[in-house]
C-alpha cells in the first residue's frame, strides 16, 4: 500500500512462508538481481545444468547471502528434508541439498532467491492493522507465470482493485 514507506517493499509482492507468535518470514517475489543461477552456483561449487541466464531473485533485505528455492510440482524433491508446501503446488526450501537437486535438474517452475523479509512478534499484525499491506492468496501460477514487472499490478487487480485507486489511509480497506 502507498503508506508503506520502506523502499525495499515499494510495489512488492511478498510470499508469506511462515507466521506465528514469534514473528513472520517471507520472500519478495517480483524483484531480480544481476546475479545468474550459473554464477551463484559456481560460487558455492555446485554445477548448474539449467539455463545459464536464469535470474536470481531478491528475496528481501534480511541476510542477502542466504538462498532459498521456490518450485512447483517436482515429486522427486517433495520429500527431501527442508521442503515444505506453502500453497497447493508451491514448495519452498532453503537447504543446499535441495539446491543441488535443483541445479542438477532444474524444474520447469522454479525461482531462486537471496535474502528474505522478516517481521518480529506482532510487527506484521500492526502493519496489517495500519493498512500497509493487501492480502492475496498464494498461487503458483502468479509466482511462475506472471512477469516480475507486472506481478504487483496483476495481484492487486486479482483482488478486484484498480491500482490507481489505492490511497494511503489507516485501517482495513
Amino acid at each position: 500500500m502507498p503508506q508503506l514507506l520502506d523502499p525495499n517493499f515499494h510495489r512488492s509482492v511478498v510470499l508469506l512462508v511462515h507466521h506465528d507468535g514469534e514473528g513472520s518470514f517471507g520472500v519478495v517475489l517480483n524483484r531480480t538481481t544481476e546475479i545468474t543461477a550459473d554464477r551463484l552456483c559456481e560460487s558455492i561449487e555446485i554445477h548448474w545444468r539449467g539455463d545459464p541466464e536464469a535470474e536470481i531473485c531478491w528475496g528481501g533485505p534480511v541476510q542477502p547471502q542466504t538462498g532459498w528455492v521456490l518450485f512447483g510440482e517436482a515429486p522427486e524433491m517433495a520429500n527431501l528434508d527442508d521442503v515444505r508446501e506453502v500453497a497447493p503446488g508451491l514448495h519452498f526450501a532453503g537447504s543446499l541439498e535441495v539446491l543441488r537437486h535443483v541445479a542438477e535438474r532444474p524444474p520447469g517452475e522454479m525461482r531462486l532467491l537471496l535474502g528474505y523479509a522478516g517481521w518480529g512478534p506482532g510487527q506484521l499484525e500492526n502493519e496489517l492493522a495500519e493498512g500497509a499491506w493487501l492480502l492475496a492468496p498464494a498461487e503458483g501460477h502468479v509466482v511462475f507465470d506472471v512477469p516480475f514487472d507486472e506481478m504487483w499490478t496483476y495481484v492487486v487487480r486479482s483482488l478486484g482493485v484498480e491500482p490507481a485507486t489505492l490511497v494511503a489511509s489507516r485501517g482495513v480497506h
